[in-house]
């Protein structure tokens, strides 16, 4: 797999990066996410959003405010806005193998269709519902080191400090090799796996 390079948080990095982002407000987060989001548009990159439906039309609105043509991405299938409830808890459950084959089989459809790499941004309050399967969290976080590894993808898994409790950050912090935290991503020195 050819190495590129991905810039976060003023950063520029080697990709592939699987990274979790850890956020005290929705400010914060969009001043890494806008970046990331509109330089892989600019690069040829497929760019997927997932969080939750009724926070589509505001990070649409962001979207739009950064420049960034939402009907002409959309349109040509370079942008995904998905809603949580048909991804990570389709059906009303998290399944880790489930998410992760939907993610792979993403992944394999873009570079198909002539997209460079796939950068996604996972906003990852739907854990916070304790739906069944929400236990399989770690899991699939684990996984997806190794999908990273054999794919062109660089991914964002989105925590709200504010919502997620010491120990489940505690627990993410060991299932990923880069960290964003106070705007800053890092090498994370609690990756264990």
């Amino acid at each position: 797999m050819e190495k590129s390079t991905v810039s976060v948080c003023g950063e520029t990095l080697l990709a592939p990066l699987h990274i979790c982002g850890f956020f005290d407000s929705k400010s914060e987060q969009y001043e890494v996410i806008l970046p990331f989001i509109k330089e892989g548009l600019d690069r040829n990159d497929k760019v997927i959003n997932i969080l939750e439906s009724e926070q589509h039309r505001e990070h649409c609105k962001h979207l739009a405010c950064s420049g960034i043509s939402i009907t002409e991405n959309l349109a040509n299938g370079q942008l995904e806005v998905l809603a949580s409830e048909n991804t990570y808890i389709e059906g009303g459950t998290f399944a880790a193998k489930k998410m992760y084959t939907l993610l792979e089989n993403t992944l394999i459809s873009s570079k198909r269709a002539g997209f460079d790499s796939v950068r996604a941004c996972g906003d990852m309050v739907w854990a916070l519902k304790n739906l069944p399967g929400t236990e399989e969290l770690m899991e699939y976080e684990a996984s997806l080191n190794g999908l990273v590894k054999s794919h062109a993808c660089s991914l964002i898994c989105m925590y709200d400090l504010n919502s997620f409790s010491e120990e489940t950050i505690a627990e993410v912090l060991q299932t990923h090799p880069y960290v964003i935290m106070e705007g800053k991503i890092t090498k994370n020195p609690h990756y264990i796996y």
